[in-house]
Order: structure tokens, then sequence, then C-alpha cells
């Protein structure tokens, strides 16, 4: 599987230790991970919790929610943030920004655009969670052409 990492992304993913996966750095019209032929279908946009609220704030929204608008009408989607919910909630990153306040832009952005932001606990996890969202995507794709194939030689 080849995963492509967007490039302007600051600390990509490796993906050291998934069988058979060669990362490779292409400019992506959306997000920070994709797939050759899934750029405009398939994207993942990778936070730490520190770029997350930053991103919650002030131009820096602006610039989030244009990057929610390209994203929005991709099949599979998503902003994995590496860090849970209770850090947010406890305010455990460098941001002024009140810890309730973060939460329900968090919560308004998800309903707003309909991309779920998912909460993996740490980078590893966030590794583990865009390998996973991209290769599922990949199967079922898979899937669907074979069955196209079947039912056209039928």
């Amino acid at each position: 599987m080849i995963i492509m990492v967007d490039s302007r992304e600051q600390r990509p993913y490796a993906f050291i230790g998934y069988s058979g996966v060669e990362v490779i750095r292409a400019g992506l019209p959306a997000g920070d991970y994709s797939l050759p032929g899934a750029e405009a279908h398939a994207a993942i946009e990778r936070k730490s919790i520190d770029d997350l609220v930053s991103c919650l704030m002030g131009s820096n929204r602006g610039r989030f929610e244009r990057e929610l608008v390209r994203l929005r009408p991709y099949i599979v989607k998503a902003v994995v943030v590496e860090a849970n919910w209770e850090s947010i909630a406890r305010g455990r990153y460098t941001s002024r920004m009140h810890p309730q306040a973060a939460l329900q832009s968090v919560l308004a952005l998800q309903v707003r655009y309909a991309i779920p932001f998912l909460f993996c606990g740490d980078r590893r996890g966030g590794q583990y969670v865009t390998h996973g969202l991209l290769s599922k995507y990949q199967y079922e794709i898979g899937k669907q052409a074979e069955a196209m194939n079947h039912h056209k030689a039928v």
C-alpha cells in the first residue's frame, strides 16, 4: 500500500512496522494523508493537541475551516487528533483558550462540516487510525470494483 503524505506536513508518520507500506510525499488538495488515485476521495488531517487548539482560534480558525470545507465532500475524511478528549478538557495544551471553549468548538466543527474528529490518545494511536482508515478505504474500493467487474462479466 502506498500512503501519500502532503508535502507541507511537518511531522509525517513513517508507518514503520506496517507491512507493505510505502510513504511518498506529494502536494495534496486537502488533508495530510491520502492514497494515489484517491486524493479527491480519501484524506486524513493530522493534529497534535497544541496544533488543534491553535486552529480553533483567531486567524488560524479561518484557515482550518477552509481545510474542513475542502474535506467535506470526501468519502473518507477525519481529523485525527494525537490526544484524548480529557487532555483538552483539562487544558493540557499551551494555548490560553478555555478548555470548555475548545471542546465546544470541536463539537461545532464536527457538526458544521460533517467530519469526525478522532481522539487517538497519542501519536502512535493517530498513526494507527490513519493507516486503518486508508487501508479500509482501499479494501472497500477494491471490493466494489471487483463486484462491478463480476457483474459486467455475468
